[in-house]
């Protein structure tokens, strides 16, 4: 896989995470840079481990998948996308619950990083290595979201809605297009 491409794909998957991320810098009072570092390592050891799982569930597949793999890929790149434009218009997930308790915390990475899973299943049907991409993967979604909770408290004083929805459509693109290169790729080599 191409560097920009695996760039892309998990920047696209950390926009989740970073729309979060600039939410829960939000409505802290008060930023501490432990409770930054614990969401973004929160959010970056499973947008790291849900691509392991896919992976190993889509390799399973590939014997049954392989005449179909660019399809498979589109489709599952594409509904990712697709539900990141969906909720960046028809959803509102802003909380006001304390985002650095285990149990919230938890359920916020684990409901950001599913669309990392569809990726896992994607690259485990293409034959792809997945150790360098679970953890490029997992460090940009590190770094986003680090970067995500300092300048969401910053804004405080501001609304941020269209900013947060705006990221998450850009990331539904990303991903939807990363698909499309796939399929058109797999048809000009019939051509």
């Amino acid at each position: 896989m191409e560097w920009w491409s695996l760039l892309g794909i998990a920047f696209g998957l950390s926009l989740d995470a970073l729309t979060v991320s600039l939410t829960n810098g939000f409505i802290m009072q008060t930023m501490r840079w432990r409770h930054a570092f614990r969401i973004a390592f929160a959010f970056g050891f499973f947008q790291a481990l849900m691509p392991l799982l896919g992976w190993f569930a889509g390799s399973q597949l590939v014997t049954f998948l392989q005449r179909w793999e660019h399809w498979v890929a589109f489709f599952l790149l594409s509904y990712v996308g697709g539900k990141m434009i969906w909720e960046s218009f028809f959803s509102d997930e802003c909380e006001k619950k304390s985002c650095v308790e285990f149990p919230v915390l938890f359920l916020m990475s684990i409901v950001t990083s599913l669309d990392a899973l569809a990726v896992g299943i994607t690259l485990g049907v293409l034959q792809t290595a997945i150790v360098l991409p679970a953890l490029v993967i997992g460090g940009v979604t590190f770094g986003v979201c680090f970067v995500g909770v300092y300048v969401g408290h910053r804004l405080q004083s501001i609304s941020t809605t269209f900013q947060e929805k705006r990221f998450e459509w850009i990331g539904g693109i990303v991903l939807i297009g990363i698909g499309l290169r796939i399929v058109i790729e797999h048809l000009m080599k019939g051509i």
